[in-house]
């Protein structure tokens, strides 16, 4: 090729790498599978480097590979980035609206307002020159920041280059760079199987990632960036609304929050807030409440600042996530498999939106991670529907009379030895049967509502059956008579029976559904729902040597392993024996080509609040149906779970002629392929 072919070559790898990234990480709409870009991204490599005076700054092999800062040059913002001032209930944002009016002299209700999520992020300022980024910036204390250009240049979401024409020859772009929670959840495992420290949250991951003096590491970590504002614009002019800057800053290829929304009035401000925070721990990151602006830029500059905050924009704020509090001691409960957790019992603390008085521990591995001591202050996070949990401890308040967490070596409940295997963390009760906190365990899980599902049958009364030796195992639940019942305490003639017809329709089981109920260690509703359709009956399944299990799509050594030491165990067997015998039964299942998935190629969202289960539970069902599920809706969604609440996810499918259904449905689609619900 001649040297302009070449050229021409370059410049086509380059354009096409753009808008394959700004499909990706901006739309969320990839056009191309992952190995088309890398091979058009080695392609580009091999072309520069074999002609290096092609590299240009802008060129996407350029994100990331320079050689470490030794620290951080300080930068001096042209505008300077202002806080803002917060709310924390309807009526101090009333009191915004008011201030607001008297200024303006306007009536309510004839203000518009643009409502954005509050990531919980790093500000950033981004300053492009004819369309060129040439430096990435903190908001440090509002008028000096750190020189971050090189970090922020690794994260795919910011375009090296704007897109198309039109913008301002000199553009500052203001945005919060975040880490999703899938990120971070990835981030701390890695940093658990190499036994390093781990991040208390996402801001606290992405702040740390971003000040990396090594780029390549910052380049490692699941950093984006959302855009919410402009600062310093020179020779060029951008809307007189607030919400048509960020629109035209996403057609730059900036990624603007598709949450974002325009409201007339301080009331529909309130609703969008009581919407957002019901869908809160949906959402794919951290957000900390919602930012208010005055949409129209002339009112802005009409109402103008107070101190170091704009009259025309506020914060409403969720209630924390996270707050200190004390550990005041460590008890330990047993599970259905015998695992020995650690449970902090702390000084009652409002977090979350809810009163917390308890957090897991998880084992005694974490609690040696954390350094943790009875009498510390801690803090604690709860995240929605997440189970609270300790994630630092404030070492320079730990009292003098602290004193270590020590595991017992018997256990709790019935005194037998424990035990832990050289390759799990968990410590366990080898008292099975024996040990009623384990039986109770079992039974609880056999009768919950996605193993055989007895409804009636709650966690008091599977204590109140066990305790008075009514249940010894999840067989004798259907020798239950009805004078047993009404022996029990605060128990009715009318609950009784409710509860026995409950036993007996649960008798007509799934073969998943029925795997499942057994608790197997290991053997969760996906990996149940492989083995039904592999072996197709009970006996097959029951009669496979652990290389016929390998075969599996799910399972592994350790699931084989599990499952046959089940299979092997007399006791167990003969609780099966004695469930069919009591007349628990199932159909056996046509074995499938254990390759294809009904929903096997399928991309589906969920949205909306579902009545019957979780978003996640939706999730797992779908994905063991053979479902991708993304986060986001685009020409190549197949379908959609919408629940009550579905917002602009549900519209934009609508728009784009995308199946729609919902939660009915989507329990009939279970049903008819055995999955339990």
């Amino acid at each position: 090729m001649t040297a302009s072919d070449i050229q021409a070559q370059a410049l086509q790898l380059r354009e096409r790498l753009r808008e394959w990234n700004y499909r990706y990480y901006v739309l969320d709409d990839p056009s191309v599978p992952d190995a088309e870009y890398d091979q058009a991204l080695r392609e580009l490599q091999e072309l520069e480097q074999a002609n290096p005076g092609l590299v240009t700054p802008d060129s996407p092999t350029q994100r990331v590979g320079a050689t470490p800062l030794q620290a951080f040059d300080q930068v001096e913002h042209e505008v300077p980035m202002l806080s803002l001032d917060n709310a924390f209930n309807a009526d101090e944002l009333q009191d915004f609206e008011r201030r607001l009016l008297d200024r303006l002299g306007a009536d309510p209700g004839t203000v518009s307002y643009s409502c954005e999520p509050k990531l919980d992020g790093i500000a950033v300022s981004l300053l492009y020159r004819d369309g060129m980024l040439t430096r990435g910036a903190t908001r440090g204390d509002g008028r000096t920041g750190e020189d971050i250009t090189r970090n922020v240049r690794t994260i795919p979401s910011i375009p090296l280059r704007l897109r198309g024409d039109g913008y301002p020859a000199v553009l500052e772009v203001r945005g919060e760079i975040y880490m999703p929670r899938a990120g971070f959840e990835r981030l701390n495992q890695q940093a658990r199987e190499t036994d390093s420290k781990l991040f208390v949250n996402p801001r606290n991951a992405a702040a740390g990632s971003l000040r990396q003096l090594d780029s390549r590491i910052t380049a490692q970590r699941n950093l984006e960036m959302c855009c919410y504002g402009v600062g310093l614009v020179e020779d060029g002019e951008l809307p007189m609304q607030h919400s048509a800057i960020l629109d035209l800053l996403h057609q730059w290829g900036l990624r603007i929050n598709p949450e974002s929304r325009v409201v007339e009035g301080i009331q529909a401000c309130e609703d969008y807030y009581q919407y957002l925070a019901a869908r809160r721990d949906e959402l794919p990151y951290d957000i900390d409440g919602i930012v208010y602006k005055v949409d129209r830029i002339d009112l802005q500059r009409e109402l103008g600042f107070v101190a170091r905050a704009p009259r025309w924009a506020i914060a409403r704020k969720f209630p924390a996530q996270e707050q200190t509090t004390q550990l005041l001691d460590v008890e330990f409960q047993v599970g259905r498999t015998g695992a020995i957790t650690p449970v902090a019992r702390l000084q009652p603390v409002f977090v979350g939106g809810v009163t917390v008085s308890n957090a897991t521990l998880h084992n005694s591995d974490e609690i040696e991670r954390l350094g943790v001591q009875v009498g510390d202050t801690v803090i604690v996070r709860r995240a929605g529907d997440v189970i609270p949990q300790i994630v630092s401890v404030v070492t320079e308040r730990r009292p003098a009379d602290a004193r270590p967490v020590v595991f017992p070596t018997r256990c709790p409940v019935c005194g037998s030895a424990t035990e832990r295997a050289a390759d799990e963390a968990v410590i366990r009760c080898m008292g099975g049967l024996v040990c009623a906190a384990q039986q109770k365990a079992a039974i609880k899980h056999f009768v919950s509502r996605r193993a055989m599902d007895v409804d009636g049958l709650g966690d008091k009364l599977v204590e109140q059956l066990v305790d008075t030796g009514l249940v010894t195992n999840v067989a004798s639940l259907y020798h239950l008579q009805r004078s047993d019942l009404l022996q029990l305490p605060r128990m009715g003639e009318k609950s009784a029976d409710n509860l026995l017809a409950a036993l007996e329709e649960s008798k007509a089981a799934t073969l998943p559904r029925f795997i499942f109920a057994l608790g197997i260690r290991e053997v969760g509703e996906a990996t149940a729902l492989s083995l039904a359709r592999h072996f197709g009956s009970w006996e097959k399944l029951a009669t496979a040597s652990e290389e016929q299990l390998l075969e599996v799509d799910d399972v592994g050594p350790v699931v084989a392993d599990h499952l046959r030491q089940f299979f092997d165990s007399a006791e167990s067997l003969s609780v099966v024996h004695a469930l069919r015998e009591a007349g628990v039964h199932w159909s056996d299942l046509e074995v499938a080509d254990a390759q294809v998935l009904p929903l096997e190629g399928q991309t589906w969202v969920v949205t909306g609040k579902l009545e019957h289960m979780g978003r996640s539970e939706a999730k797992a069902f779908l994905q063991q149906l053979g479902a991708k599920v993304a986060g986001s809706v685009s020409a190549r969604t197949h379908c959609v779970l919408a629940g009550p609440g579905a917002g602009s996810k549900l519209t934009h499918a609508r728009e784009l002629g995308i199946d729609v259904i919902d939660e009915d449905g989507f329990l009939e689609l279970l049903s008819s392929h055995g999955l339990a619900t």
